[in-house]
């Protein structure tokens, strides 16, 4: 069994490393949206779907084949590795050809250079991968934060230097060549694992049986989610895009520095536990109502927030994005019984069904947005609200018979948490009609919003509450 000091430990790594990450990286989008207009950020994002969407296929599911297989050597990860950069080099070629089609596509001729000097991060992320599932798998978590953080604060020098220099686009390209560039380097710096000159087409032929479920299943998700930027792309324009992901930045940052540093720690958790289906319920459970009990009232609070905060970091030509914002945040607030119940199921070794539960949660998505699609970037917007609550309850599923542990459970488990989060965002939303300035006013309702979170936490003995404060006792005991 598992250490239980050792997940958390790792998970503290992963946590500090995400949040420095993405503090950094927030107060540089800051710094260039103040810099740069809506529409160089909409052509990025046309190029960036692309690029998204071909990294799916250089990881193929193998990286998280390598963290569940039970005794993975050098001979699967030295495969991997040789088989990850063959992909590398055959999408980049792509990509290098496909350049002309794509910029005439979207009558932009300048997209031609961007698009093939943007998807060198495709080799970039090829050399690296492998290295990440070795850190993640062994769980030297620490790892990922000396790398991750020099990445993205030499990248934010290079970005906003490009930014002030006038180079428009350009500033966001080389920020981001740089970020992986630096990060890839210091994680084969830093992590002792190395190739060897070993390859197995049989060994191969083992991992792919697991991980090509998971490729479909993250080409679906991918390519759905990246479906509907080129859609706004497409048929609206590259500020409406903008607007869109800028609405939806705000909450991504909270929820890849919480949920994700949960759950890649609880992963390959999971997988050493695999054939304890109780010690599993058992992890998933608590990730569950640990990440809802942080996540609701962080998301609440920035919805009911939304327009002090748009106007006060990213001035009045980005208010637009404040309705996207608030729909993001209430999806959002969701994510931890999609990814604990998603990592249960993966964990023990059941991609099928994962892959099963993907084509149909696409086919929900497909329909709720090729139907609202000519109704506005609104309508699309809710339409992937209502996507997202359709999506817990298939996520779900499995897992009432896998671990005992069906919807109405893992519901009662949130609901006292998002319940209390929509209380006090509610109470916080009404200072806003003080007449104080917006940096008075959000620095109030942050401080009103968190007192009053945790009182109500302490009033009604959320076990949640307790469980958090055991664990930072015991921290500060073992430091």
């Amino acid at each position: 069994m598992i250490n239980s000091n050792k997940i958390v430990k790792n998970f503290i790594w992963r946590f500090a490393e995400r949040c420095g990450a993405r503090a950094v990286s927030f107060i540089v989008s800051i710094v260039l949206a103040r810099l740069l207009v809506p529409d160089v950020y909409g052509t990025i994002a046309l190029v960036t779907v692309f690029t998204t969407i071909l990294n799916v296929f250089i990881d193929s599911g193998m990286g998280n084949a390598l963290i569940q297989k039970k005794n993975a050597d050098d001979l699967d990860f030295s495969t991997v590795f040789y088989f990850n950069m063959a992909m590398c080099i055959v999408l980049y070629t792509a990509m290098f050809f496909l350049a002309v089609p794509i910029s005439r596509f979207y009558h932009d001729e300048s997209l031609i250079f961007v698009i093939r000097v943007l998807s060198l991060t495709l080799v970039i992320s090829g050399i690296k991968n492998v290295q990440q599932a070795y850190v993640s798998r062994t769980m030297q978590f620490k790892r990922f934060f000396f790398a991750t953080l020099s990445g993205t604060i030499g990248a934010a020098v290079v970005g906003i230097y490009t930014a002030y220099r006038g180079y428009g686009v350009w500033a966001l390209v080389v920020q981001q060549i740089f970020n992986a560039s630096v990060d890839t380097f210091i994680l084969w710096f830093t992590v002792k694992w190395r190739p060897k000159l070993m390859f197995s087409f049989q060994r191969l032929k083992g991992l792919f049986s697991y991980g090509w479920k998971l490729l479909i299943s993250a080409l679906l998700e991918t390519g759905y989610t990246n479906l509907r930027q080129l859609i706004i792309g497409t048929m609206y324009t590259s500020a409406d895009l903008a607007y869109y992901n800028k609405g939806q930045q705000f909450p991504m940052i909270i929820i890849e520095n919480i949920n994700s540093s949960i759950n890649s720690v609880l992963f390959p958790a999971m997988s050493q536990e695999q054939d304890n289906s109780g010690r599993v319920k058992t992890i998933t459970r608590r990730a569950i109502k640990t990440s809802t009990f942080i996540i609701a009232p962080l998301m609440m609070g920035l919805a009911f927030c939304g327009t002090q905060v748009v106007r006060l970091i990213l001035t009045d030509k980005w208010m637009a994005c404040v309705p996207y914002l608030q729909i993001f945040c209430i999806s959002s607030m969701f994510y931890p019984i999609h990814t604990a119940n998603l990592n249960a199921i993966q964990a023990m070794g059941r991609s099928d069904i994962f892959l099963k539960l993907e084509i149909i949660k696409k086919i929900v998505g497909m329909v709720l947005l090729l139907s609202t699609m000519w109704f506005g970037t609104m309508a699309m917007a809710y339409s992937l609200l209502v996507s997202g609550l359709i999506s817990q309850v298939i996520n779900s599923w499995p897992n009432k018979k896998l671990l005992n542990y069906g919807y109405l459970e893992q519901l009662k488990d949130i609901i006292p948490a998002i319940l209390l989060a929509l209380l006090m965002g509610v109470l916080v939303f009404g200072l806003s009609f003080c007449g104080l300035p917006d940096g008075l006013t959000l620095c109030i309702q942050v401080f009103a919003g968190a007192f009053i979170y945790i009182s109500g936490a302490r009033l009604f003995k959320f076990e949640s509450f307790d469980y958090l404060l055991s664990i930072i006792r015991k921290y500060r005991q073992n430091k």
